[in-house]
């Protein structure tokens, strides 16, 4: 259903079940609930899915180790188990991660986190090998019964170096253990939107979009693409907004009906270093470690580049928050204290991002205290019994990107009370999108799909890794007709193509940094974008002019939110002839 229909069906009937604001991870899973059961449902994305906070994540999927600290037992517990649900459900986009802790004192911080246990203090300390061992084992003991990962090990300091020898010498010991990490967050977000989708005309989604209030307790969808508009008349709203949650509400609701504030949210940084030496000195493991302030940061091998981050600062505005020079400087600072021989250079940081964690409110003068857990309340208006009332919202405050599913799941079951509605379809052991019957034997699915489309076996192999078994699907439409290369030889003209007609894209960033990894990857030139921009065009049927301001507006988002220059994606044009030339002469 194309943006026009869903316009026009929202004309002919607005009575709806449930309006879902918000098209962030969570939005998506409780879109993807309410769907599943039979629900009328819309969701309504100001910009486009997973955009947001949801496309600024770490990067993990963990339980949260630190937590424990806080007394976040149950927290911890229903990540692990939501960590091991998305091994198994999605195990295209999610694996596990070995995870090595560098240890500096043995005997730190067991006085000052028991205080801070029991609330008596906010400051963060140095974690010596006790508190490190004591947490770990309490890590092992909460998914004692599923042991999808091996149990943590304690290294001594010769064997560590031995290992890493680019770690800082003045570690004491080293303790590995195992967590997980998603390749591709954003996309796993348009599965779950597609999962919800394909439950039927009852459920509907549009980004680019926004839900104004009218008249007091009357709304309208207005299509910010378009310009087109509708009255909508939903039952009750969902408020999954995350960062920008009390931003929505002030929106919603009129006058003295305007809750307290929900939310106060703190900025993560991350950068993209393309840099051999450090790639080498991970070995392959995340490390987790502590800078000199204790605060907690990590870096891993991330798509052939190196994942480091982040940073913890309280912010106002969500819409406006970017990877500012000092979060950077930071970043490279705390890298340098852990592995101070490695040296990176300012080119070779080939992006960065920053988003909005979306905490509770919280007047703690520490961030890494404020609680990070979730719940559901709603906010009804001031005249909700009237004739002349509104829907309840629901809102969704807090959680972390691990426990999506479990949250979308609270929510929905929330929603299905307050309608009356039986729950019909449980999503626990729900395979998502490319993760449905996953091959045991990926060379024998290779093989097979490689015969039934005649596509090479090396380009559907890169299909499997990039979008798991949902791979033979765009394999069969890549070979329906005459398929022309790109710029960048990982990616042709079908396939994109394809993402474009199946995948609500609406702009250029859609397509560059949310739908491929070829922006944070570092590995879109210039090139490729006008290649990329010009099959998008030619779908939209845009004018010239039209093409020209969509390529000065990704341009500038580019450089402002991620740190990459025209002058960057030309000098990779430069790149990718050289490589292609030195690959030719070896041929």
């Amino acid at each position: 259903m194309n943006r026009e229909e869903i316009f026009d069906g929202l004309r002919q009937s607005p009575k709806v079940d449930v309006c879902v604001l918000g098209g962030g991870i969570n939005g998506l899973s409780v879109f993807r609930e309410l769907a599943l059961q039979g629900v009328n449902v819309v969701l309504v994305e100001k910009h486009d899915f997973c955009s947001g906070a949801s496309a600024a994540l770490s990067r993990m999927v963990h339980g949260g180790l630190r937590y424990l600290e806080n007394g976040e037992f149950s927290l911890v517990r229903e990540s692990l188990v939501e960590r091991d649900r998305l091994l198994r459900n999605a195990p295209h986009y999610v694996g596990p991660l070995p995870t090595t802790v560098p240890v500096f004192d043995v005997f730190s911080g067991i006085a000052n986190g028991a205080v801070r246990f029991l609330g008596l203090s906010r400051r963060p300390s140095r974690r010596g090998a006790v508190v490190i061992k004591a947490g770990l084992a309490i890590y092992d003991f909460l998914t004692r019964k599923r042991a999808l990962m091996p149990r943590h090990e304690f290294r001594g300091r010769r064997s560590t170096l031995g290992r890493w020898p680019a770690l800082n010498p003045a570690i004491k010991n080293s303790a590995t253990y195992y967590d997980a990490w998603v390749s591709q967050p954003e996309r796993l977000g348009i599965e779950l939107l597609q999962d919800g989708l394909s439950a039927g005309a009852h459920a509907r989604a549009v980004n680019y979009a926004e839900l104004k209030l009218t008249a007091p307790g009357r709304y309208a969808v207005r299509d910010t693409i378009g310009g087109m508009e509708v009255s909508i008349e939903p039952t009750l709203i969902v408020n999954a907004t995350g960062g920008w949650i009390d931003i929505a509400n002030q929106s919603l609701f009129s006058g003295p009906a305007r809750p307290a504030p929900l939310m106060g949210g703190t900025k993560g940084s991350h950068l993209i270093i393309d840099n051999d030496d450090l790639t080498r000195a991970l070995d392959g493991h995340m490390i987790y470690y502590e800078n000199e302030d204790g605060r907690i940061c990590i870096l891993f091998p991330y798509l052939g580049k190196v994942l480091v981050g982040s940073t913890d600062i309280r912010v106002d505005d969500p819409e406006t928050v970017r990877c500012e020079t000092e979060e950077r400087d930071y970043i490279l600072q705390s890298l340098a204290f852990v592995l101070p021989t490695i040296k990176v250079r300012h080119e070779e940081i080939v992006f960065q991002f920053s988003g909005v964690r979306p905490l509770p409110a919280s007047k703690d003068s520490f961030t890494g205290r404020i609680p990070r857990d979730h719940y559901c309340t709603f906010v009804e208006t001031a005249d909700a019994d009237t004739a002349d009332g509104g829907p309840p919202v629901l809102c969704m405050i807090g959680g972390k990107w691990t426990t999506f599913r479990s949250f979308g799941e609270l929510a929905a079951d929330f929603v299905l009370e307050r309608l009356a509605r039986p729950r019909r379809v449980a999503t626990a052991d729900r395979a998502i999108g490319g993760g449905r019957d996953f091959p045991a034997d990926r060379e024998a699915w290779i093989t097979r799909v490689t015969a039934a489309t005649a596509i090479s076996p090396t380009r559907v192999a890169t299909l499997f890794q990039r979008y798991g078994t949902d791979a033979e699907r765009i394999a069969a439409f890549i070979a329906l007709a005459p398929d022309m290369p790109l710029p960048h030889p990982g990616y042709s003209t079908r396939e994109i193509q394809l993402l474009i007609r199946s995948e609500k894209v609406e702009h250029l960033d859609d397509l560059l940094l949310r739908r491929t990894t070829l922006a944070i990857t570092g590995e879109l030139s210039l090139e490729m974008t006008d290649a990329v921009l010009a099959l998008l065009a030619a779908e939209k049927h845009w004018s010239a002019a039209r093409q020209a301001q969509e390529r000065a507006r990704f341009l500038t988002l580019l450089l402002e939110r991620h740190g990459v220059d025209e002058d960057m994606l030309s000098a990779r044009n430069e790149q990718r002839s050289a490589l292609c030339e030195t690959t030719a002469r070896s041929g």
